[in-house]
């Protein structure tokens, strides 16, 4: 078994409440876990060493929220946007044409490279979503995609509505045949409910026969405006009621009774990037943690509404838009993350954990939201290994 100490650090942020920041601290790895952490004083002797020479160190950030796996862009939906213009393209749907028209590999290949692209930007966790495929086949292609990448993949057959089907029959496919050729590929059940999407009993019949099937879930809540979403994913113990953008004190209220509950409780996962690229407002942050709700941070990257890969610019976001210090965005971005998809072995650097660290060219993780758009990740370890 070999044992590496990362030394020299001078702010470790581990993630851990009982111990969450540990100034001129070390780490020991070993075999792909944490197996020690405290002050660089106190160290054990190691096998190997890395000296990390007076910079910051945090856990992999846990994206808990992307849609990965899609063909073409919409560059010119964006654009008018920005410039006020209105669009009538067709949203979704046009990555749905895309996304449908391109092969195995195509998809797969730019799948990796936004993997890798969050990677280098120090997410070592990430979920994958489908629903850009909106047929039996194209989501279960989408799926087994996905779980080359990551071990959290969903079943998001409810995103949209397909050109020319009618709602209840396309619930009745999401819910039947579509549901049984995807779940072997899933982790998670996801739904869109929303106006324009999925209303609340339909989201339900998703979520259930989801649950029934083996999936755990969690829901696109409440971004556009009030409605049901957030009260069913509470109600069904899903893992996240994500976006949470427009609440009511009935939704916060359920959101902080969840939360006693640990592993089994929602939460609720607040998507900056979605709001920094469509112009609209931001989610109210202090509010949730001030009632006591979990909250997570996830990029939402996908090619419509929220095409970063950038958790640290996620970050960034939250401090200046949502109300969090930087100390709650750096927690809702790794320990969050990870309480969002209900994982105990990620988000957080303590004895059992896996050894994925982020190394910043910056004393503190403060940087991330004091310098924003600055390339700040100097190094990623996956497993205790550099990547």
């Amino acid at each position: 078994m070999t044992t590496v100490l990362f030394d020299g650090i001078k702010l470790l942020y581990t993630g851990d409440p009982e111990r969450e920041e540990i100034e001129d601290a070390a780490l020991v790895a070993e075999d792909g876990l944490v197996a020690w952490v405290g002050p660089a004083g106190r160290a054990p002797d190691a096998d190997e060493r890395v000296d990390v020479r007076g910079r910051a160190v945090l856990p992999g950030f846990v994206d808990s929220h992307a849609h990965l796996v899609f063909a073409g862009d919409r560059t010119a939906e964006f654009q008018a946007r920005m410039s006020g213009v209105p669009y009538t393209g067709g949203g979704i749907r046009t990555t749905v044409a895309a996304t449908r028209a391109a092969s195995d590999a195509e998809l797969a290949t730019r799948a990796a490279a936004l993997v890798a692209e969050m990677r280098a930007q120090g997410t070592t966790t990430v979920e994958i979503k489908s629903g850009y495929g909106l047929t039996v086949e194209d989501e279960r292609r989408s799926l087994e995609i996905a779980t080359g990448l990551t071990d959290e993949t969903t079943y998001l057959g409810a995103h949209v509505v397909p050109s020319g089907m009618e709602a209840d029959d396309y619930v009745r496919l999401v819910t039947g045949e579509m549901l049984r050729a995807c779940a072997p590929y899933a982790k998670w059940v996801d739904a869109f409910c929303e106006r324009g999407a999925f209303d609340g009993d339909q989201t339900r019949a998703v979520l259930e026969a989801g649950i029934k099937a083996g999936l755990q879930a969690r829901v696109h809540a409440n971004q556009l405006g009030e409605g049901p979403g957030v009260q069913i994913a509470c109600e069904l113990g899903a893992a996240s009621a994500d976006h949470c953008t427009h609440l009511t004190d009935a939704d916060i209220d359920a959101l902080a009774a969840s939360a006693p509950h640990g592993a089994s409780g929602t939460v609720a996962t607040l998507l900056p990037g979605a709001e920094f690229s469509t112009r609209s407002p931001y989610p109210d942050a202090r509010r949730l943690l001030d009632a006591g709700v979990v909250v997570a941070l996830a990029t939402d990257c996908n090619p419509g509404s929220s095409y970063t890969s950038s958790m640290a610019f996620c970050v960034a976001l939250a401090v200046r838009e949502m109300g969090m210090t930087p100390l709650e965005a750096v927690r809702a971005a790794t320990r969050g993350g990870a309480r969002a998809l209900r994982r105990t072995d990620v988000g957080w650097l303590r004895p059992g954990a896996r050894a994925d660290l982020v190394v910043l060219d910056a004393p503190s993780y403060v940087h991330l939201a004091y310098r924003p758009g600055v390339p700040l990740v100097h190094q990623v370890f996956l497993g205790g290994l550099l990547l």
